[in-house]
């Protein structure tokens, strides 16, 4: 009798005890319900633009969850959004020929450096009328940039000068061109240029000995190069610098440590010989100036290096 009053008793807790927690779960679930509830029937950020290449209703775009109205405000007015806007509706643009509609658009992050959109992600759905599929649509956008080939002579060799920097997106300590973003308030490539050397390696270049590589592609590519073009609208103007320095320069800007440290630039200098540069680095711009430099130098388009 004991026994079995005390297992009662027991049972007895175990339901007292367990019965607030189930109430308190209800009321988790509720609050959870109506939090979604509100979400859901917040109101959406939405803009229309109307575009002279796509007839028919304006381009809808709208702000993903988590873009704020300034966010999504500066990301419609910026170079970036813009500048793709009008790329889609040039002579070789997707909207053209009317292979393709564009039915929306979604804007689903935006990084400001300061006042400017530096970085732009966005999802573009576009169609293929033909087939009636989506074409892959994502846009990291990020601008123009520029990237200089220094090649210093030296007792009878040649030297490429390069920058080692850390680059989180692949993890790595890449070797590449002295290079830079444009700003899209100036859109002075030359002077970005050599600016963006002078900050990486200390050289100080004369703008007359600036060459411009992409110049010399045709004009149907619009004279810069994209590496990437899958999924970043980055454009490079790639150039070139000849000049002739003692070895002791060549010494002294081997290890040189530089950057602009409050950018969070950690930057040390690589001079390496040029005959070896093209095994010596991953860096894509420097593959391409190689190229456009080797391809411009055999077909004497070069303009003679000055003393």
């Amino acid at each position: 009798m004991t026994t079995a009053l005390h297992a009662s008793m027991f049972n007895l807790r175990l339901l007292s005890s367990s019965f607030p927690i189930s109430i308190y779960n209800t009321r988790c679930k509720i609050r959870a319900f109506c939090s979604k509830m509100s979400t859901d029937s917040s109101p959406k950020l939405t803009h229309s633009i109307n575009l002279p290449a796509r007839s028919g209703e304006p381009l809808q775009v709208l702000a993903a969850p988590g873009v704020s109205e300034s966010d999504f405000r500066n990301a419609i007015e910026s170079s970036l959004f813009q500048q793709w806007l009008k790329n889609i509706q040039t002579e070789s643009g997707l909207l053209v020929n009317g292979d393709m509609s564009l039915k929306e658009v979604l804007i689903q992050g935006v990084d400001m450096f300061g006042k400017r959109v530096g970085f732009l992600k966005f999802k573009a759905d576009i169609i293929d009328k033909e087939t009636g599929s989506k074409v892959p649509g994502i846009v990291f956008a990020r601008g123009p940039a520029v990237a200089v080939l220094i090649l210093l002579d030296s007792e009878g060799k040649t030297y490429a000068v390069l920058t080692e920097q850390v680059r989180v997106p692949v993890g790595k300590l890449i070797l590449e061109l002295p290079a830079g973003m444009l700003d899209d308030d100036k859109g002075d490539v030359v002077g970005t240029a050599v600016r963006e050397v002078e900050e990486e390696t200390g050289i100080q270049l004369n703008l007359d000995d600036m060459v411009d590589l992409t110049s010399f592609l045709d004009s149907s590519t619009g004279c810069t190069v994209f590496p990437s073009p899958g999924g970043c609208d980055e454009g490079i103007s790639l150039f070139l610098y000849r000049g002739n320095v003692s070895k002791e320069t060549i010494t002294q800007l081997q290890g040189k440590t530089t950057g602009l440290r409050e950018h969070g630039e950690l930057i040390k200098v690589h001079v390496v010989p040029y005959e070896k540069l093209w095994r010596s680095t991953a860096d894509a711009k420097a593959l391409m100036a190689i190229a456009l430099y080797e391809m411009s130098k055999k077909e004497g388009l070069l303009p003679p290096l000055r003393s």
